[in-house]
């Protein structure tokens, strides 16, 4: 019996990385509004109202469905952005929108019950137990799984789950107790899950110096590299830390997922969807790695290996793991 093929679900910063990964061969594309409402709230990012009816069309001429990111959490006193994302969504008529905020959640399916909804991987519902309640109480139709799960959790939550299940295949790792980004705020006043910004731009400091290159969030050092070594972003989960007289990454070494390795087990663990994280990349980017990783999908469907490998200069750190997929993140 062949195995259905799973969604190539695909990240969108802006009007032309939508058109990029559309021609490039995805399925679906996700993308946020340009503001706090979504956990990608870069300058120069996203999506007015109009460019998302563009997008729409432009997505649907090609086949292709398009899913709005309101993942953030609301603040308290201050739903108005929130419930306006959701009701533009509707209107425009989005294909799905992605929801963490268990409120916004309720909301949304109570006044726009025809609305599809997927469950953002910022809410961490990582058994079937928490998949079946958000299905129970809010209608929802698809889960986006942690990244802190194992190939085999990831299918015994989808056997035991009566929701489609989504998991991410490339791009930022982000373990962190999927979905409790607040160490980012300590630092500048801001996380993804609130402001959707994980170290902003404006708090992001390089300092070289004869002993190589030191990286600082706001007043905080985050790491130090010698001379040649591979520098990442400075978020705080990729910093190192002296822990034991001992300086090391804690939570995340600063590499990319990668989990073309294992993709003939993740399409037969039954997920729906496959998930390439970034919308903060280019089109160039975004058409290289959509590309790749439709290949290796579709490789893996005919029970044929992974031809080449075209994305090593697209990772962070020209460096990759396949992450808690096979237990090689600590």
């Amino acid at each position: 019996m062949s195995v259905p093929a799973p969604e190539l679900v695909c990240p969108a910063g802006t009007p032309a990385a939508l058109r990029a990964a559309v021609e490039a061969g995805a399925d679906a594309v996700y993308v946020g509004f340009r503001d706090e409402t979504n956990a990608r709230n870069f300058p120069g990012l996203n999506f007015s109202r109009a460019e998302l009816e563009a997008a729409v069309d432009c997505a649907r001429a090609r086949g292709a469905k398009v899913y709005l990111a309101v993942n953030t959490f609301a603040r308290a006193g201050a739903m108005a952005p929130w419930r306006m994302a959701i009701a533009d969504a509707a209107t425009i008529g989005v294909d799905a929108v992605i929801l963490a905020d268990i409120g916004i959640l309720d909301e949304a399916s109570r006044r726009y019950p025809d609305l599809r909804l997927h469950l953002s991987v910022q809410a961490s519902a990582a058994h079937a137990g928490a998949l079946a309640y958000y299905h129970r109480n809010f209608g929802v139709r698809r889960v986006v799984l942690p990244r802190v799960l194992t190939l085999d959790g990831i299918a015994r939550v989808g056997a035991n789950a009566p929701v489609e299940t989504e998991v991410f295949v490339f791009g930022g790792m982000c373990p962190m107790a999927e979905g409790r980004c607040h160490l980012s705020s300590y630092a500048t006043g801001q996380s993804p899950n609130t402001a959707g910004v994980c170290s902003p731009a404006s708090h992001v400091r390089y300092e070289e110096h004869a002993g190589g290159l030191t990286t600082r969030l706001g007043t905080f050092t985050i790491n130090r590299f010698e001379p040649g070594e591979a520098a990442g972003y400075p978020t705080l989960c990729k910093g190192r830390f002296r822990v034991r007289d001992e300086s090391r990454y804690i939570f995340e070494d600063p590499v990319s997922l990668d989990a073309r390795a294992v993709m003939p087990d993740l399409i037969a663990s039954g997920v729906a969807a496959l998930k390439i994280e970034g919308r903060q990349r280019g089109r160039a980017y975004i058409a290289r790695v959509v590309a790749e990783v439709r290949a290796a999908r579709d490789a893996a469907l005919r029970g044929d290996g992974m031809a080449g490998d075209g994305l090593a200069a697209f990772s962070e750190g020209a460096a990759r793991s396949t992450g808690a997929l096979k237990k090689e993140w600590r």
